[in-house]
């Protein structure tokens, strides 16, 4: 596999036609690894993501002490004491994560996250249509760092780029894992941390990913990620679809009807659509009607 960087990168393809038919194969449910070409460039070093961090909006970078439990409740998070700048210059010693995120915002993080997505823009809007609000998050994660168990409502490519790290995933959609109230509490603003219970880890898939291996996430798919004994870097490429915002909506919608003490059913996977429940919460938020 020939390995790229800098300003070559936009010359060159990232996926191969190996990982781009392994992509189509797994797309959109099923998670896996696959190989890419891109594990270095200009815009992906310590010190250029420094200043990105530092350019973003506050809202758009998180970061916090990397030696974590697995489960941990949002306001249990602590801060490390330290800046966004600082954290990212010195993540060898300064045992945390960061996440910086929406690198679109940026006009050149912009054209990189636009290039790799173009790629497979073919495959996914083959199966779930239109690739929709392309977001790009970067990921850099002292020795030992933990990614507490979580979900995202994105599609989403994770490109490893230095270190290793270990993702371990689970079924999307099952409410053993993540309780169709933590869904719906989610899509009206609640936070990605999930509940974690010790005996899921035996369901669970252990992915190992290296520099030049990028796995693929379902959406809602919950996980969590154990960083290896050096510092990572990782690029996430994420985007949305039609199918995905209605999933979302349906979710919400029924957080509303189970405050008004009903039992609803549970949205369906991919390929089954979930457009009425979709409908139906569009029309009660433009009309006001989801505050209740």
């Amino acid at each position: 596999m020939n390995q790229i960087s800098g300003q070559d990168s936009f010359k060159q393809q990232i996926f191969g036609e190996d990982s781009r038919k392994q992509f189509d194969s797994c797309y959109p449910e099923q998670p896996h690894v696959f190989d890419h070409a891109m594990v270095s460039h200009q815009l992906l070093t310590l010190e250029a993501l420094a200043k990105l961090g530092t350019a973003l909006p506050e809202k758009s970078v998180e970061y916090n002490p990397g030696d974590l439990p697995v489960g941990i409740t949002p306001e249990d998070v602590p801060d490390n004491g330290m800046t966004i700048g600082d954290t990212i210059r010195m993540i060898e010693q300064s045992a945390s994560w960061a996440v910086l995120k929406n690198i679109e915002q940026v006009p050149e993080y912009e054209a990189l996250l636009l290039l790799l997505l173009g790629e497979i823009r073919p495959i996914l809007e083959a199966k779930t249509g239109q690739m929709l609000k392309p977001q790009g998050f970067i990921f850099v994660s002292s020795p030992d760092a933990v990614t507490p168990y979580h979900f995202d409502p994105e599609h989403n490519i994770l490109l490893q780029l230095r270190g290793e790290k270990w993702m371990t995933t689970f079924p999307a959609g099952d409410a053993r894992f993540a309780a169709d109230e933590i869904h719906e509490a989610y899509h009206v603003g609640g936070h990605r941390n999930l509940v974690w219970q010790d005996d899921f880890e035996a369901d669970g898939t252990r992915h190992h990913l290296t520099p030049g291996k990028a796995i693929f996430v379902p959406v809602m798919a919950p996980h969590y990620v154990q960083n290896g004994s050096e510092p990572s870097i990782s690029l996430s490429i994420t985007w949305r679809s039609d199918w995905s915002f209605e999933e979302a909506d349906a979710r919400a919608l029924n957080g509303l009807l189970r405050k008004r003490g009903m039992k609803p059913k549970a949205p369906e996977r991919f390929p089954a659509r979930n457009r009425a429940k979709s409908l139906a919460w569009r029309v009660l938020r433009k009309i006001g009607m989801t505050n209740e």
